[in-house]
């Protein structure tokens, strides 16, 4: 079993803890998506209108459950570098690889939800 060299852990720690920094925006910038959804609704009650909002809630609802599925991957991920930056030893191919992983989806959904994000912009702007 080979040892990830401790700059490496701290390295990947380092991205760890900044994946959870954005998920926590990410996660304020959804709930202000949907209140934004919410304010838009109390001004609009046409029926083609309340089913794209409930489309967008639910893509909403959607973002907030990969959210916190996320932060439990990389709060998992955080606790195994710091027992290997104290000492302990891991498979170093094996957590190369979860956090690749991570990374992946990390840019998975970061990409997904400003897709949402600006289709949502601009259907609600968009739409009469």
């Amino acid at each position: 079993m080979n040892s990830v060299k401790i700059s490496g852990v701290d390295q990947l720690l380092n991205e760890v803890q900044a994946w959870n920094r954005t998920l926590d925006f990410y996660l304020q910038e959804n709930s202000n998506l949907k209140t934004r959804l919410s304010q838009v609704l109390d001004n609009n009650t046409d029926k083609q209108f309340i089913e794209l909002a409930e489309h967008f809630q639910n893509s909403f609802i959607h973002n907030d459950e990969c959210i916190k599925d996320m932060q439990k991957d990389l709060s998992a991920m955080q606790k195994v570098l710091k027992n290997i930056a104290a000492g302990a030893s891991a498979d170093e191919k094996k957590i190369t690889q979860q956090q690749n992983k991570l990374r992946n989806e990390m840019g998975y959904f970061e990409k997904n939800f400003i897709e949402l994000q600006n289709k949502f912009n601009q259907d609600i702007i968009s739409f009469p």
